[in-house]
């Protein structure tokens, strides 16, 4: 198994470095597919953990799954609890205007270049699709001339909302107890949903105990009211947070399900 790069979002930077979950962050942790002569696809994946952390099972075997398709992925180590909205939002950002700004070194197609995320790294997934720019054409940093856009999103399990139905957890760590209530419809992801926001592949189970099944599907049915494709999958029973569901008897169906939607967006 290949040694994979880590890149640091802002190369020189001191800050991201409070506490143990924190080191090292932001960052990239590239994983680059080979053996295609045209450009690639690109992921971006964003583990959960509520906020206050990033599970390592949702990470690399989501990246070395994606490269099994013919997708270059980036396993992204944003900043968690005690760092609070924007800094989540700020990394996502920065990481798809480094990965398209890179995109001709890397073999990656710019215009291909998506992200997925489970639990809590749903929402910040969500959250980049819902809240983006097209880049600053005049930036000094030529990273930030990049758009922030992905060009599709697929969220697992995702925390979608930061009312009643969201998760607490992931609200407090994120925008904290007492945030108010402009901050959270902002980022209540369901009601940011415009006909420009990407193409989005989501899954969760309906008996899930600690991300209402509700999160998914709002955010589809706002999908439908904006005409925005979707591909929506909802397993009878299944823990949450069981990533790849490799040995689940019911969700096991779900990497194969996503590579079909992954080869119809041209992204494998």
């Amino acid at each position: 198994m290949q040694e994979n790069q880590t890149i640091e979002l802002w190369p020189g930077a001191t800050e991201g470095t409070i506490g143990e979950k924190n080191e090292g962050c932001p960052s990239l942790t590239l994983y680059l597919a080979e053996g295609r002569e045209e450009l690639y696809g690109a992921v971006i994946v964003c583990p959960g953990g509520g906020y206050g952390g990033r599970a390592a099972h949702e990470g690399e075997p989501i990246a070395r799954w994606l490269n099994g398709l013919g997708i270059s992925a980036f396993v992204l180590n944003y900043r968690v609890a005690p760092y609070r909205h924007p800094i989540p939002l700020q990394d996502a950002q920065r990481a798809i205007r480094t990965v398209r700004h890179h995109a001709e070194a890397w073999g990656i197609d710019p215009q291909r270049v998506g992200i997925l995320g489970f639990s809590a790294g749903g929402h910040l997934a969500s959250t980049v699709g819902t809240h983006y720019d097209a880049g600053n054409p005049e930036a000094e940093d030529p990273i930030d001339r990049q758009s922030c856009r992905p060009d599709l999103m697929v969220l697992c399990y995702p925390v979608i909302s930061m009312m009643a139905l969201g998760h607490q957890g992931s609200k407090n760590n994120l925008i904290g107890e007492d945030a108010g209530e402009d901050l959270i419809q902002l980022l209540s992801n369901e009601q940011q949903v415009t006909s420009d926001t990407p193409p989005t592949f989501l899954w969760h189970t309906a008996d899930d105990a600690a991300v209402p099944v509700e999160n998914s599907l709002m955010f589809a049915a706002a999908l439908s009211r904006h005409k925005v494709p979707f591909d929506l999958h909802v397993f009878e029973s299944g823990v949450h947070g069981i990533g790849i569901a490799a040995n689940h008897p019911e969700a096991y169906v779900w990497p194969d399900v996503c590579a079909n939607w992954l080869r119809k967006q041209q992204f494998a």
